[in-house]
């Protein structure tokens, strides 16, 4: 359920999804790059998973990559099942939703205890030389600004998202891919051969204008090139945490410690100020 007014016009986003289905893989290098990081971090971990569901956007990319899991869409309510897996991947979908702790709430939820979830999506730094350059066109032009691009969560936002949904042990981390293009044009071709055009709800109806999209190209140029090629950067930020289980590492009670730290360092301890007793130490 969505509270509030919804950031997605979902009827939109799935007629762009659609459309990027069957463009094929030429742009869909981001999705490649998020299915080997995710890969790469399953390797490491010294756990098997026997139930693992997957939801994604596109789930022809996302099955051929893991051929043993149950693809979900990415609708508002989750078509999974409680305690049904041992891990859950939110597979570059999670930036669009219109209510990501929902969406986190659910994927916990659905796993076993002790389970895994991770969590790959598009980050604030995505874009932001095509957001600064629109941004500057736009306000020269006609004093205002439109939502044109999706804005994407920071690092720390979403860690603390991970909290809120109630996973034991959350951890966010990010690296970032970058790309070249012959123009903004070609840029903004490829991200609707992602899926990743506008469909904002409270997006501007109508297409960029020629002005408009003319002044973006030179400040682009200006700002972000390398040589005749503008540069796009991808920020990719990857969420992990575990459905609450006993077996895990908790923090211990405060006071409980067996040793004291003045000890480990070989120092005099001091006691601190009393703030119920001012003057006194």
């Amino acid at each position: 359920m969505t509270i509030g007014p919804a950031l997605t016009d979902r009827a939109a986003l799935v007629h762009q999804r659609a459309r990027a289905a069957a463009s094929g893989d030429r742009a869909m290098f981001l999705h490649d790059e998020a299915i080997a990081d995710v890969q790469e971090r399953l390797l490491v971990i010294n756990k098997s998973f026997t139930s693992k569901a997957i939801v994604a956007a596109f789930p022809k990319k996302w099955a051929a990559a893991f051929p043993d899991a149950r693809i979900v869409d990415d609708a508002d309510l989750l078509d999974l099942k409680e305690g049904d897996h041992d891990l859950v991947i939110h597979a570059m979908a999670l930036h669009w939703a219109n209510d990501p702790v929902g969406q986190l709430v659910q994927a916990r939820l659905a796993l076993r205890p002790g389970g895994l979830f991770l969590g790959v999506l598009p980050g604030g730094e995505t874009l932001h030389e095509l957001r600064a350059s629109l941004a500057e066109a736009e306000v020269a032009l006609t004093g205002g600004l439109s939502p044109r691009i999706l804005p994407m969560g920071e690092i720390r936002d979403l860690g603390a998202l991970l909290q809120r949904a109630g996973f034991a042990l959350p951890v966010a981390d990010s690296h970032r891919v970058s790309a070249t293009y012959p123009s903004v044009r070609h840029l903004m071709n490829d991200l609707r051969n992602m899926g990743e055009g506008n469909a904002l709800a409270t997006r501007e109806r109508k297409p960029l204008s020629r002005a408009l999209l003319e002044k973006t190209e030179r400040i682009y140029r200006a700002e972000f090139s390398q040589g005749d090629r503008i540069t796009a950067t991808f920020e990719l930020i990857v969420l992990t945490g575990w459905a609450p289980s006993a077996e895990q590492p908790r923090p211990l009670r405060p006071g409980s410690a067996a040793a004291r730290l003045a000890d480990a360092l070989n120092t005099e301890e001091h006691s601190l100020p009393d703030p119920a007793k001012p003057g006194r130490i």
